[in-house]
């Protein structure tokens, strides 16, 4: 449970307590944020006066907010003032927002986005106008990757950048499709030919990420004798955390995020609290709204603050 104590700071004119935009605090956060979302989707910005796409992105959150009418919250939080949340909750970069529902993370995303963009974000708590065919063939090229069907996955992100060349969403599925095929030097290739803006984009960056970590994977051996080793030896945290790797490897995301909890939970100092900022990478390599990442963060939760 995020909770705890932290240090206050003066409310933007635009914030009323109570409100459907405000800043939050630590101390602030159970009642603002955690309550609040029982009521209604709360969406939480993380952001610092230095970044300067958060001021791009909050005024767009703030104008998307207002069109709610009500329906859902926005909670402004400055994690120089108050890093605790952000740090339990493994935010790395900033603008970060993770929306609430019901007490607990529900969906998020990182850097900025177009008013599109976060008007679908919204839409999608408080209920969406209808997606749109490509967004629906994401979803469900997402899913089938999830599922283990690369193949699916690449007919659908294909389908799409037939229509649209450059959207990011089905470039950043089929990237991850090369990857969850073991099409490591394809998928390498592909990111290479990309833009340095189209590179900076958060979808292209988690699948970066995804097949940083499947190289990665690919040097740690045998699975079978890691297994063994850790079977003798259940304190064998090397071997957990490189079978981890594995399973990330394999597309086996809760089998992973298993076995570096665990690691957590038996020996949080180990390799320089290695376990928990590797599961982080794997939440930023999955993205902020894949039930894998959201079912991990609540499981390092229960283990980081119970």
């Amino acid at each position: 449970m995020l909770i705890g104590t932290g240090s206050t700071s003066e409310p933007s004119s635009a914030s009323t307590a109570g409100g459907d935009v405000v800043d939050v605090t630590t101390a602030e956060f159970m009642t603002e944020v955690i309550e609040e979302s029982k009521k209604r989707p709360v969406l939480v910005d993380f952001w610092a006066p230095w970044c300067g796409p958060c001021k791009q992105l909050t005024p767009t959150l703030e104008k998307a907010i207002a069109k709610a009418g009500g329906k859902v919250r926005l909670a402004k939080m400055n994690i120089d003032e108050n890093p605790e949340v952000a740090g339990q909750m493994g935010v790395q970069s900033i603008p970060a927002v993770f929306a609430f529902v019901d007490g607990r993370p529900a969906d998020g995303f990182m850097g900025a986005q177009s008013e599109a963009q976060v008007q679908t974000f919204i839409d999608k708590l408080i209920g969406p106008q209808g997606p749109s065919q490509a967004e629906e063939m994401i979803a469900a090229g997402e899913a089938a990757l999830s599922e283990g069907d690369p193949q699916g996955a690449a007919s659908l992100f294909a389908q799409v950048l037939q229509v649209e060349p450059e959207n990011m969403a089905a470039m950043a599925g089929m990237l991850k499709v090369y990857v969850a095929a073991g099409e490591l030097e394809t998928a390498r290739n592909a990111l290479s030919s990309l833009t340095d803006e189209m590179k900076a984009n958060p979808g292209i960056q988690a699948a970066q990420a995804a097949l940083d970590l499947a190289e990665k994977a690919a040097s740690l051996g045998n699975p079978a004798e890691l297994q063994a080793r850790l079977d003798a030896d259940p304190d064998d945290h090397q071997a957990r955390f490189d079978l981890a790797l594995v399973h990330n490897a394999m597309n086996n995301r809760q089998a992973a995020c298993d076995a570096l909890v665990e690691i957590v939970q038996r020996d949080r100092s180990w390799n320089d609290d290695g376990a928990r900022k590797e599961l982080l990478r794997l939440f930023e390599a999955w993205g902020p709204s894949d039930p894998a990442s959201i079912a991990g963060r609540k499981k390092l939760s229960r283990v980081l603050f119970s």
